[in-house]
């Protein structure tokens, strides 16, 4: 009778047009979307250090519709090391399936060809909250850690950043791939596209010779 009832609440939900957008920017940085039993339905899964915890609450708020579970410690241990991360999963979905289906190959995250007009300044923020950092305090540099994908994907999001946002870039190599790095008038340019968006507990992403004021304290 339980699962019934969910799976009539799950037939009437739909990705709102911010919901899509947050989506997009988190496939493109940490942001994971698994295949379940079905390859037409996938779920979102959004884990940080259990540091970043105030990020993923506002995840957790974004989708809370989509959500059966409040986000949770999770204890994993490598080299000898405990690592403490926080995170939740959203319901299985076709429409998360669909998603799925264009940001994935083989398991691998790809970038698809209608990337372009998907893009917004939303976008650019959650994935810079995902997955950037800034090159020192005393520059306006910005690093984009897109490792994880293959050389000529990276390059699409290079001509995405430039075609549509006017943002040049260049980009770095270490030994687990391209990351891109935005510097200079370019660095700047795209923190005053993303900064409207980026929330609070993220703002120590914004390099400091570009903070408008000081961050407030909590």
């Amino acid at each position: 009778m339980r699962s019934r009832i969910i799976e009539e609440y799950k037939s009437k939900l739909f990705l709102s047009d911010r919901q899509k957008e947050i989506l997009v920017g988190a496939i493109l940085g940490d942001g994971h979307l698994e295949k379940l039993f079905s390859p037409k339905l996938s779920r979102l899964k959004i884990e940080h250090s259990y540091k970043q915890r105030k990020y993923v609450d506002w995840f957790y708020k974004e989708f809370r519709n989509w959500v059966r579970t409040k986000p949770k410690q999770k204890i994993k241990k490598a080299w000898n090391k405990i690592y403490i991360n926080y995170g939740f999963s959203t319901y299985g979905h076709r429409l998360l399936g669909a998603v799925q289906k264009e940001f994935y190959s083989d398991r691998k995250k790809v970038i698809p060809s209608n990337l372009f007009k998907n893009v917004t300044p939303l976008v650019l923020a959650v994935w810079y909250m995902d997955d950037g950092s800034v090159k020192s305090n005393k520059h306006k540099g910005v690093f984009l850690n897109t490792q994880g994908f293959r050389g000529k994907d990276v390059k699409t999001l290079q001509d995405v950043l430039k075609n549509k946002f006017g943002v040049a870039s260049s980009t770095r190599k270490d030994q687990t791939g391209k990351q891109i790095y935005i510097g200079g008038k370019f660095g700047e340019k795209f923190i005053r596209i993303i900064e409207p968006f980026i929330i609070l507990p993220m703002r120590y992403k914004i390099p400091r010779v570009l903070r408008l004021t000081e961050l407030p304290k909590e």
